[in-house]
């Protein structure tokens, strides 16, 4: 089943992460979705994690934009939608990267690229179910598992 693509002003993104172990091979995946279009990008990593993987997929995401815009991210990844929605992003920026167990926050580089990012844009994060009844978000998880398992099948040493 398909979803009929809106067609207003609002840039939409989905976005999933998927890693073959924890650490390990992964995958990362968005769809864009702007006035009836539809755009699909998706990468892997050699050595990572899914919680990289799915702060990856919002960067490269926010990477397409080539001008202001209002965008909704959905993600089924809570690391990402409560960083946003509940504060843990200015608290870390606040305190130097620093988390509340007073500790270097994880994945700092990919956080302050993406904290970044999402100052550029008027941005808001939706939590989706994953693997669920969601169309887009369920074709971002088919495009992450085949972007590791691609690497997997022609790296099998790694």
């Amino acid at each position: 089943m398909s979803a009929e693509p809106a067609k207003d002003n609002i840039l939409r993104i989905y976005t999933d992460g998927a890693c073959s172990g924890n650490p390990g091979v992964g995958g990362w995946a968005a769809v864009l979705i702007y006035q009836g279009h539809e755009k699909e990008i998706s990468g892997v990593a050699a050595d990572t994690t899914n919680n990289r993987m799915e702060v990856t997929a919002v960067i490269r995401a926010l990477e397409c934009i080539n001008r202001p815009i209002k965008v909704i991210v959905h993600s089924d990844s809570s690391y990402v939608v409560n960083a946003f929605n509940s504060g843990w992003i200015r608290s870390w920026k606040a305190n130097n990267w620093v988390n509340s167990a007073k500790k270097a926050v994880s994945n700092q580089d990919l956080w302050k690229r993406l904290a970044e990012l999402v100052e550029k844009y008027d941005v808001t994060f939706v939590k989706v179910k994953g693997h669920a009844d969601d169309y887009y978000n369920n074709r971002c998880d088919v495009l992450a598992v085949k972007e590791w398992q691609t690497y997997k099948r022609l790296h099998p040493s790694d």
